[in-house]
């Protein structure tokens, strides 16, 4: 497996392609939520992702505060689902957190985290924050995780 960080300006043609497939493959299609993939964030974000062979398996983007949030965020945390269940998941939310440690020091972290993944994000030290909210008709929670 090979892990990759880069900026916007750094990525190429074939990696966006690449990731985005993984992206719309996973959020759009596998869980049916028709919603603008290509949301003017990624131009301003890094963007961490692991592949395997020639297909990549993990993605995460960091965008930093002010784009998203006040906060920097993670957001479009997606893992194969032939890599599911592996611990890719953590390892990928952990090498985001060190990149942002790395990029921008320490940092408090917001997320828009699926419900579900309450007790995975808890783990990673994140707090619940607020209410839930409908995101693309799935239940969502803000998240926060200070340093």
């Amino acid at each position: 497996m090979k892990w990759f960080i880069k900026k916007w300006s750094e990525v190429s043609r074939d990696e966006l392609y690449a990731f985005s497939k993984l992206r719309i493959n996973v959020f759009i299609v596998e869980q049916d939520c028709p919603y603008p993939e290509f949301d003017d964030k990624d131009q301003r974000s890094l963007h961490l992702w692991a592949t395997e062979g020639d297909d990549v398996v993990a993605y995460l983007r960091i965008l930093p505060a002010g784009v998203s949030y006040s906060e920097i965020a993670i957001g479009r945390v997606v893992v194969a689902s032939d890599h599911r269940g592996s611990g890719l998941g953590k390892t990928l939310m952990r090498s985001g957190l060190d990149a942002i440690r790395r990029f921008y020091g320490e940092q408090k972290v917001r997320i828009s985290a699926q419900q579900y993944l309450i007790p995975f994000y808890t783990d990673l030290g994140f707090k619940v924050v607020g209410e839930g909210y409908l995101e693309d008709g799935i239940p969502h929670i803000q998240m926060i995780r200070k340093p």
